[in-house]
């Protein structure tokens, strides 16, 4: 978990290339993290921005 935006942004993108998967990154009270996007359904997290490795990223917004 990160408590800045910027940061976790470039995280985020780095592990959605990684993976090859698309992930989420949420925000959980004053904290960012990712998770991968089949598991964030589970999770009581704010969904943010989606990375996905083949077409970017988008605002889930």
């Amino acid at each position: 978990m990160s408590h800045n935006l910027e940061l976790a942004q470039k995280h985020a993108w780095n592990l959605a290339r990684t993976l090859m998967t698309t992930v989420i990154l949420f925000r959980s009270d004053n904290e960012y993290g990712v998770l991968p996007a089949d598991e964030i359904e589970d999770a009581e997290v704010e969904a943010l921005y989606e990375y996905d490795p083949h077409t970017g990223s988008r605002s889930v917004h």
